[in-house]
């Protein structure tokens, strides 16, 4: 790891350590790829420097021994090597190829079935949305959570693997969109432009709808994943148990997804964020059924992880409260246990930063 002047970086380079503010604040997460406008942020913020990945630590040859020893690793090149095969699909949907989805479908479900079961792959979801927002990424984890999310409701595997492609296939519709828009966070886009974007869900359903292999449900979810269970969201607002099943649990991992991972003009959040705001919408856009074994199940993940709290002081999760807090228990050391549910509400202190155990 080598430590950098903010004028020395350069698109590309890999964050070594997280870059937190005075006041506590997280700007960047350790693992992100730099872009330019990461650089010109922290240059505006007058960060004065950024410890980054060195030649040594991103060469070949230490990966390979990496994952020999790091279970995080050999995820992530498993991760990689779907995103791969999704450039690739998309790539070819995007210009009007006769792709063979179900032939690339049944290769992502059988790289992916194995990694939605081990312990830890909510912890190496976090860590790898610092990779891209871009399309093929997010539809990769999607897919993975959507996966997870199955296990947790005791879903049969052959339906966890239908799931895991109705994640990965939730937003192919976007090949067929402006490439302007394409990795645009939708929340900034022009009235014009957003009728484009909430498009993608009907062109997804046609991609779709003559493939045989593919199942009713993904189909559903490519059409659906943008509705709401109180009828307010899109394309045509259904709502309760009109809109189908994998369509309900995609719009809890895109859900998740989305507030965990850098968009334009919105930070990074923790996934704590994340299942509060699951948490605050389970009675209104998402399906409460599933929220609840979604809360429970990645709550007991953070479990021994330790995070960064805005007053500076670091702790250990050791619980959460009886009944519903969407906040921890964390031990600072052998004399100090918060309620940061009591903390925040009373004292303001929040979480920031999140290291997975």
């Amino acid at each position: 790891m080598k430590k950098l002047s903010i004028d020395k970086l350069m698109p590309g380079m890999i964050l070594g350590r997280t870059i937190i503010n005075d006041k506590m604040v997280v700007i960047l997460s350790s693992g992100t790829m730099l872009t330019q406008a990461h650089i010109t942020r922290l240059e505006f913020l007058n960060m004065p420097f950024a410890y980054i990945k060195d030649d040594f630590e991103l060469s070949g040859n230490y990966q390979v021994v990496e994952i020999m020893f790091n279970k995080e690793n050999a995820f992530v090149k498993k991760y990689n090597d779907v995103v791969s095969e999704a450039n690739e699909l998309f790539a070819s949907v995007g210009k009007g190829e006769n792709s063979s989805i179900e032939k690339t479908g049944e290769k992502v479900k059988n790289s992916l079935l194995p990694t939605v079961k081990e312990s830890g792959v909510i912890d190496f979801l976090y860590t790898l949305s610092n990779i891209s927002d871009s399309v093929c990424h997010h539809s990769v984890r999607v897919s993975i959570l959507s996966g997870v999310i199955g296990k947790w409701l005791r879903f049969s595997e052959s339906k966890i693997n239908d799931l895991i492609l109705a994640g990965f296939l939730h937003d192919i519709g976007k090949t067929m969109m402006p490439q302007r828009i394409v990795n645009r966070n939708s929340k900034t886009l022009k009235p014009e432009d957003y009728e484009l974007y909430i498009q993608h869900t009907i062109n997804g359903q046609k991609i779709l709808s003559d493939r045989p292999g593919i199942s009713d449900g993904v189909r559903a979810a490519a059409l659906q994943h943008h509705e709401a269970m109180d009828g307010t969201g899109e394309p045509f607002g259904v709502s309760g148990n009109d809109i189908d099943e994998y369509a309900r649990i995609i719009m809890i991992a895109d859900f998740y997804d989305n507030i965990t991972t850098e968009h334009e003009g919105e930070v990074k959040h923790t996934p704590f964020d994340a299942v509060e705001m699951i948490g605050k919408s389970m009675f209104t856009a998402l399906d409460v059924q599933i929220c609840i074994p979604f809360i429970t199940n990645i709550q007991n993940s953070f479990l021994g992880s330790v995070v960064g709290l805005s007053d500076g002081r670091r702790g250990q999760i050791v619980y959460y409260p009886a009944g519903y807090s969407t906040l921890p228990i964390i031990r600072i050391n052998d004399d100090t246990v918060l309620d940061l549910n009591e903390e925040r509400l009373h004292n303001n202190i929040n979480i920031i930063e999140y290291n997975p155990k």
